[in-house]
C-alpha cells in the first residue's frame, strides 16, 4: 500500500525542524532581560531600605547615648554615615533629628530619626540621570527615647 504522493507543501514542512530552538532562544532572551533587570531593581532597593533603617536606628542610639548635646549630633550623624557605606550610599543618604523638647538630652525626651535616600536605578548612564531624575525615594523613621534616669547634662 502506497501512500498519497509527496507535494512541494508538505516538504517545506518538514525543512522547519530547528525553528523551535531559534524562537525558544529569542523568547527566552526577549523574557530574561527584563527579568534580570527588575531583579537587580528590587535588590538595590531592598538595600536601601535596609540602609535607611540602619541608619535612622543606629543614629538614634547614638545620640541618646552621648554625654552631652555638642556631640550627639555628630556621633548620629557618624553612626547614619557608618550605615550608609555598609550598604553602599555614600553621597545619597541624609540624616534629620528632631526632639520634642529642649535640651534634646533630657531625661525622657524623645529623639525621632529620619533617614533617607535616593536609589538610583541601575544601568542607566549619567548623561541620561542629568536630564531625567531616574532614581527612587526611600526613607525610615526611628523614635529614641532618652534614659529616665539620666542626668541633665
Amino acid at each position: 500500500m502506497t501512500g498519497p504522493p509527496r507535494t512541494r507543501r508538505t516538504n517545506r514542512t518538514r525543512d522547519e525542524s530547528g525553528s523551535a530552538v531559534v524562537e525558544f532562544v529569542v523568547l527566552a532572551v526577549l523574557m530574561l532581560v527584563p527579568l534580570i533587570y527588575l531583579v537587580m531593581t528590587m535588590a538595590r532597593l531592598q538595600a536601601g531600605s535596609y540602609a535607611v533603617s540602619q541608619a535612622a536606628r543606629e543614629a538614634g542610639r547614638a545620640f541618646v547615648t552621648a554625654d552631652s548635646g555638642e556631640a550627639a549630633g555628630a556621633r548620629a550623624q557618624a553612626a547614619a554615615r557608618i550605615a550608609f557605606l555598609d550598604h553602599s550610599f555614600e553621597e545619597e543618604g541624609r540624616l534629620t533629628v528632631a526632639c520634642d523638647g529642649s535640651p534634646c538630652l533630657r531625661p525622657d525626651g524623645r529623639v525621632e530619626m529620619t533617614a533617607s535616600v535616593r536609589v538610583p536605578l541601575p544601568l542607566v548612564p549619567s548623561f541620561v540621570r542629568d536630564v531625567v531624575p531616574l532614581s527612587i525615594p526611600v526613607s525610615a523613621s526611628h523614635l529614641s527615647t532618652v534614659d529616665r534616669f539620666r542626668g541633665t547634662p
